[in-house]
C-alpha cells in the first residue's frame, strides 16, 4: 500500500514554485453514486459545475449524466457479444470498451437488478468491514462462479479510474491527475478505510489527492450556495447538525458558530468573515461513530417487507433480484412526485409459485411505514441504542444492529451537544440549524420526522422553536461540489471551517490495569507532528512487537502523553499496529531506545512511527508544526508502523481488547522456571522428553489446560531458543512439535501472534529432521493447531501435500499418521472452496469403506470443519455453498458409517466416537446462521434434525440447527480438537 504521507502536496497554497493546477476538482466516491464537480480557476466567473460523465446506459446506449451509479457489472456471453457489436464502427474511447466483458454505471445497475451474481455493490461500505480483508478478492459476494472477483479497494479504484479517463477524454491538455483533487469519504471512516481510499486512488492514476469528509462538503456547498446571504443566516454560539445519509452510511456532524477571536482548542486555522463588524468562524467540533446504516438497510427492509406477500422465504439468488428491486422502489418512493404504488418483478425460474414469475405490490404507504416506523421511530432524547447483531445477514456487511437511526441521533447529540462551549450565556446546548445531505434524506417526511424529535428534544422552554432547515436543491451533488469548493477554499479562497481531528487517539501501554497514553489530542490540525518524548520504551532489534491502538470521539480533552484508564463505553479498538524493527548497523535482538511520534497527515490520515529516542530527552510530549525530516519505513533511526489489515478479522484484531493477554499475567520468574525445565530436555539432555510436560506443570503447580496464553507464548519463545537441540532424536523432536503446536494454539489470540506463526513457518515447513510415522504425526498436529495464524498460501501448500497422500491411499487407516492429517485437513478454512469441496468429497469415499472405520471419527471431524456454516476463523466468503452442501449432507446422513453399532464393549466406545463426531459435523454443517446464502434449506434441516435425535445428539446441537446461537466452550473445543487457552474463543 503506498504511503499516505509520501504524497506531495507541493500544488499547495504555501508553495510559491509551482503554479497552481487550472482546475479544482471534487469526487463523491459514494456507496450509491459517484458525482464529479469541478472549478475552472481560468474562468470569468469563478463557480462549481458538475462533470456529465460518458457511460453506458444500455448495451448499445451512450449518455452522459451527472451521476456514476457505483456498480460493477461482468457481462454474460451473450452480453459480451452485443457489446462488441454496439461498439463496431463506432470511434469510442477506450476507457468506454475496455475491459471488454466489465461494466460500471448506469447500464450496471440496472443489468446487476436481473443477475446480482454478476453485480458489485456498496463497495465503499466494503471498504470499512472491519470483518474481512478488504484487500482480498471478494465482490460480488456470493457471486456466480465464473465472475472475477475483485477486492473493495480495486472495485472503488475501477468507479475512480472511469470518472478519470472521462475527464481526461474531455480535458486532454489539464488531465486530472495534474489537477488539485479532493475525494470525499464518511467522517466515520476508520484510518484502514481511509489509506485504502488513498490506495484506490493511486490504483486509479491519481496518486496526488486531498481527502475531505463527506459532511464537511456538504457544509461547504452550502456555503458556496449562499456565498451571497450566508452571512444573514447564521449568527455565533449557533450550533449546526449535519445529517448525512446515504447509501451505506450515516454520518452525523457537530458545527459550531464562533467568534474568530475566541479562544479555541484548535487555534485561529480557516478563513475569518465580518458579520456585523464581528469575525465568525466554523469549528467542526464532533462526529459520530461508525455507522453501516444507510439506503441499502432501507432496501433490505423494503425488501423483506414485499416478501411477506409470499407464503414462503425466496431462495438466495431470487432474494438478491428482490433486494435489486427493492432498490429502484426506494429511489422512487423518495423521489418528488412519486406515485401511490409500484410493482416488483421477479423474473420465474420455474413452475412452482416460488420458482414462477413473481409480481409483489409495494405502496407508498407501506414504504412510509417501513421507513418511518423501523429507521426513524419518534424516540426520546434518552433513547438507548440496542447493541448485538443485525438482523440483515445476508448481504455479509456488519450492518448496524439497531436500525432506528434517531435513536443514533439522540445518542450522539447527548454526548456531544455541550462540546466545544466557550462562553455558556451565547453557546448553544441545542441544535439551531439542520443541514440535510445524502440520498434518503430527499424524503420530505423523514426530514419532517428528524425535524419533529428535534423540536421535542431541544424545544421544552419555547413551544414555538423548531430548528430552521438549511435548504440544499441536491442532495445527491452537494457532497462532490463541496470538495470542488474546499480545493479553493485551499487556495486562500472562499470560507474555511476549522475542522480538527474531533477524534482522540491513544496507544494502550499495559494490560492490568488496562490504561492508555494519549498519542494525538482531538484537536490536532493536518501536518501537526506529536512526539511522546514522557514515555519511552525499551525494545530489542529484531523482536516483533504491537501497538494496539484506541480511538474516542467523546474523550476530547486528553493531551499528548496524557495516560488514561481504558474505557471500552468511551474508546473504540483499531487494528494493532505489528512490527519489528530492522537496523543493518546493529545487531540482531541488540536493545534500542525509541519514543514514539505521530502525525495527521495533510491529506487527512494517521501516521505513526518509532524514533529513536535522544540521548537528553526532556520528558514533554511536543506539537511540530513542520513536516518530519524523514517518512520512508527503516529510516536511519525512524521506522513508519502500518496498520495492521489482515489483523482487523479474527486474529489480532481483538487482542488488545482483553481475550488472551487479560486471561493471565506472567512473572519473569515463572518464565525462567520453565526455560530451566525445557533446557534440562533439549540442551542438557538430563530428562528425557517424554516427562517434560509433567515436569512443567509441577513447577507452574498449573494443570497444562489451565495455562494463559501469555505463559503459553512464553515456553513459545523459550522452545525457539532451543530449536537446534530439538534434533538430538525423534522423541526429542517429537515432543518439542507437540509443545511448540500446543503453546501457540490456534495461531491467534495475543498480540504479535501472526509473527510468531511466521516464525515457526520459516522454521519448520519442509525442515523436520527425523522422517519417522511419529515425528510427521506430530508436524501434522503443530499444523492443525496454529492453523488460524497460516496464510492463505501457506495453507495451500499444506493441501497439497496433504491431497497426495490422502487421495492415495498411501496412509494405513489405522495410523496416527491417517488420523492427524485429516484433522489437519479439515482446520484449513483458508483455502479455496473447490479444494476444501474435493477433500470432503474424499472423505466421504473413504467413510464407504469398512477398512477405514479407525478413521472414521477423524473423517467426520474433518468434514463438519470443511462443510461448516460459520467457519471457526475463516473468512465468510470461503464458505461452501448451499447446493455443493446438501450433497454433502445427503451423502453423510446415507453414510453406513452412521450406523455402526456393536455389542462389545471396545466397539461400542468407538460408535460412541462415531456418533459424537457425527453429531457435531451435522450441527456444524446445518447450524442456522440467518443468512439464506449459507443456511440449508427446511427439507435438509428437518432431515438433520432427524438424524440428531436418532444419534442421540445433546439437545443444545438440535436448538442450534433449529435456531442458531453459538456454542459453548467445551463444544468449540470439540470442534478445535482439543482445548482452547483461556480467554479465547471460537465463532
Amino acid at each position: 500500500m503506498p504511503d499516505p504521507t509520501d504524497s506531495p502536496i507541493d500544488a499547495s497554497p504555501d508553495s510559491d514554485e509551482m503554479v497552481a493546477p487550472r482546475y479544482c476538482i471534487g469526487i463523491d466516491l459514494g456507496t450509491t453514486n459517484c458525482v464529479l464537480s469541478f472549478v475552472d480557476t481560468h474562468a470569468e466567473t469563478r463557480r462549481v459545475e458538475v462533470f456529465a460523465v460518458p457511460q453506458w446506459v444500455d448495451l448499445d446506449t451512450l449518455e452522459s449524466r451527472t451521476t456514476l451509479p457505483s456498480f460493477h457489472y461482468t457481462l454474460t456471453e451473450p452480453e459480451t457479444s452485443a457489446a462488441m457489436t454496439a461498439k463496431a464502427n463506432r470511434k469510442l474511447a477506450r476507457y468506454l470498451v475496455e475491459p471488454p466483458g466489465e461494466r460500471v454505471g448506469e447500464y450496471a445497475r440496472v443489468a446487476g437488478s436481473a443477475h446480482p451474481g454478476r453485480l458489485i455493490a456498496s463497495a465503499k461500505s466494503w471498504l470499512s468491514h472491519e470483518g474481512v480483508d478488504r484487500s482480498t478478492d471478494l465482490l460480488p459476494w456470493h457471486g456466480d462462479a465464473d465472475v472475477v472477483k475483485k477486492s473493495p479497494m480495486a472495485a472503488s479504484a475501477a468507479y475512480l479510474a472511469h470518472l478519470r479517463l472521462a475527464w481526461d477524454d474531455a480535458h486532454s491538455d489539464w488531465p486530472m491527475a495534474d489537477q488539485d483533487v479532493v475525494i470525499t469519504l464518511p467522517a466515520s471512516f476508520d484510518e484502514v478505510a481511509r489509506e485504502l481510499t488513498v490506495a484506490a486512488a493511486a490504483h486509479a492514476g491519481l496518486p496526488r489527492i486531498q481527502l475531505i469528509e463527506e459532511p464537511q462538503a456538504a457544509f461547504y456547498a452550502w456555503l458556496d450556495r449562499h456565498a451571497d446571504d450566508w452571512t444573514e443566516r447564521v449568527r455565533v454560539g449557533q450550533l449546526i447538525l449535519v445529517c448525512d445519509i446515504g447509501g451505506g452510511t450515516t454520518d452525523l456532524t457537530l458545527i459550531r458558530v464562533r467568534p474568530a477571536t475566541a479562544k479555541t482548542a484548535s487555534g485561529n486555522d480557516g478563513a475569518d468573515v465580518e458579520v456585523d463588524g464581528a469575525a465568525l468562524q466554523f469549528h467542526r467540533i464532533a462526529v459520530g461513530k461508525h455507522l453501516i446504516l444507510g439506503g441499502d438497510n432501507l432496501d433490505l427492509a423494503i425488501a423483506k417487507s414485499a416478501e411477506a406477500q409470499l407464503d414462503a422465504p425466496l431462495p438466495a439468488r431470487r432474494w438478491q433480484q428482490l433486494v435489486a428491486g427493492a432498490r429502484g422502489v426506494k429511489e422512487l418512493m423518495l423521489s418528488p412526485g412519486r406515485p401511490s404504488e409500484t410493482t416488483i418483478h421477479l423474473s420465474g425460474e420455474g413452475s412452482s409459485l416460488i420458482g414462477g414469475s413473481v409480481s409483489l405490490t409495494v405502496t407508498a404507504e407501506q414504504v412510509d411505514q417501513v421507513l418511518l416506523d423501523g429507521f426513524f421511530p419518534d424516540v426520546a432524547l434518552d433513547a438507548t441504542v440496542i447493541g448485538g447483531q443485525s438482523g440483515f445477514q445476508e448481504l455479509g456487511l456488519p450492518y448496524a444492529a439497531d436500525p432506528a437511526i434517531t435513536k443514533h441521533l439522540a445518542e450522539f447529540l447527548r454526548t456531544h451537544r455541550e462540546t466545544g462551549l466557550d462562553d455558556e450565556t451565547v453557546d448553544s446546548r441545542r441544535v439551531d440549524l439542520v443541514l440535510f445531505n445524502g440520498g434518503v434524506l430527499r424524503s420530505n417526511a423523514i426530514q419532517d420526522r428528524l425535524i419533529a424529535c428535534l423540536t421535542r428534544w431541544f424545544g421544552d422552554d419555547d413551544p414555538q422553536w423548531k430548528p430552521e432547515t438549511l435548504q440544499s436543491p441536491r442532495l445527491d451533488l452537494a457532497v462532490s461540489q463541496g470538495a470542488a469548493y474546499y480545493a479553493l477554499v485551499r487556495r486562500g479562497e472562499g470560507v474555511r471551517i476549522a475542522a480538527n481531528l474531533a477524534r482522540t487517539y491513544f496507544m494502550q501501554i499495559s494490560q492490568s490495569p488496562a490504561r492508555a497514553v494519549c498519542m494525538i489530542p482531538a484537536d490536532a490540525q493536518p501536518g501537526q507532528t506529536y512526539r511522546i518524548d514522557s514515555l519511552p520504551m525499551e525494545l530489542r532489534i529484531g523482536v516483533p512487537v504491537s501497538f494496539p491502538l484506541w480511538v474516542s470521539s467523546t474523550r476530547l480533552a486528553d493531551r499528548p502523553g496524557e495516560v488514561v484508564d481504558i474505557d471500552p463505553a468511551e474508546m473504540t479498538a483499531l487494528p494493532p499496529i505489528h512490527t519489528a524493527l530492522q537496523d543493518r548497523k546493529r545487531k540482531k535482538e541488540t536493545t534500542l531506545q525509541i519514543v514514539i511520534e505521530t502525525q495527521l497527515t495533510e491529506i487527512g490520515t494517521i501516521g505513526v512511527y518509532c524514533v529513536a529516542a535522544p540521548s537528553d530527552p526532556s520528558g514533554k510530549p511536543s506539537a511540530v508544526n513542520s513536516e518530519p525530516s524523514t517518512t520512508g519505513r527503516g529510516s536511519r533511526g525512524r521506522w513508519k508502523l502500518d496498520f495492521d489489515i489482515r489483523a482487523t478479522l479474527e486474529t489480532d484484531r481483538e487482542a488488545h481488547e482483553g481475550g488472551g493477554e487479560a486471561s493471565g499475567i506472567v512473572d519473569e520468574e515463572t518464565l525462567e522456571s520453565c526455560e530451566r525445565e525445557i533446557e534440562s530436555v533439549f540442551v542438557h539432555a538430563n530428562e528425557k522428553p517424554a516427562k517434560l510436560v509433567k515436569r512443567l506443570q509441577s513447577a507452574l503447580e498449573l494443570r497444562r489446560d489451565d495455562w494463559p496464553p501469555v505463559l503459553l507464548r512464553g515456553i513459545w519463545e523459550c522452545l525457539i531458543r532451543v530449536e537446534p537441540h530439538r534434533r538430538r532424536s525423534p522423541a526429542h523432536e517429537s515432543r518439542w512439535l507437540n509443545l511448540l503446536g500446543y503453546s501457540l494454539r490456534p495461531g491467534y489470540g495475543v498480540a504479535v501472534d501472526d509473527w510468531r506463526t511466521a516464525q515457526t513457518w520459516r522454521t519448520l515447513f519442509g525442515k523436520i529432521a527425523h522422517d519417522d510415522p511419529q515425528t510427521r504425526a506430530e508436524t501434522m498436529v503443530l499444523w492443525r493447531r496454529i492453523a488460524g495464524g497460516l496464510t492463505e498460501g501457506q495453507q495451500a501448500q499444506l493441501a497439497s501435500v496433504l491431497k497426495r497422500s490422502l487421495t492415495s491411499g498411501g496412509l494405513r487407516s489405522e495410523s496416527a499418521e491417517a488420523f492427524e492429517a485429516w484433522r489437519l485437513a479439515g482446520s484449513l478454512e483458508r483455502l479455496p472452496i473447490q479444494d476444501k469441496l474435493d477433500l470432503a468429497r474424499a472423505a466421504l469415499t473413504q467413510l464407504e469403506r469398512k477398512k477405514a472405520r479407525p478413521l472414521y471419527p477423524a473423517l467426520l471431524w474433518a468434514i463438519g470443519r470443511m462443510a461448516t456454516r460459520i467457519p471457526s476463523y475463516g473468512p465468510l466468503n470461503l464458505v461452501i455453498g448451499t447446493r455443493d452442501v446438501s450433497n454433502i449432507l445427503k451423502r453423510l446422513v446415507d453414510s453406513p458409517a452412521l450406523r455402526v453399532r456393536s455389542d462389545d464393549e471396545n466397539e461400542s466406545g468407538h460408535a460412541s466416537q462415531i456418533h459424537a463426531a457425527a453429531s457435531l459435523a451435522l450441527t456444524q454443517i446445518s447450524r442456522r446462521c440467518h443468512d439464506r446464502f449459507r443456511d440449508i434449506d427446511d427439507a435438509d434441516r428437518s432431515r438433520v434434525l432427524r438424524e440428531l435425535q436418532t444419534l442421540d445428539a445433546p439437545s443444545h446441537f438440535l436448538r442450534l440447527v433449529e435456531e442458531g446461537g453459538q456454542f459453548d466452550h467445551e463444544e468449540q473445543a470439540a470442534i478445535f480438537g482439543e482445548s482452547l487457552p483461556l480467554g479465547i474463543e471460537l465463532r
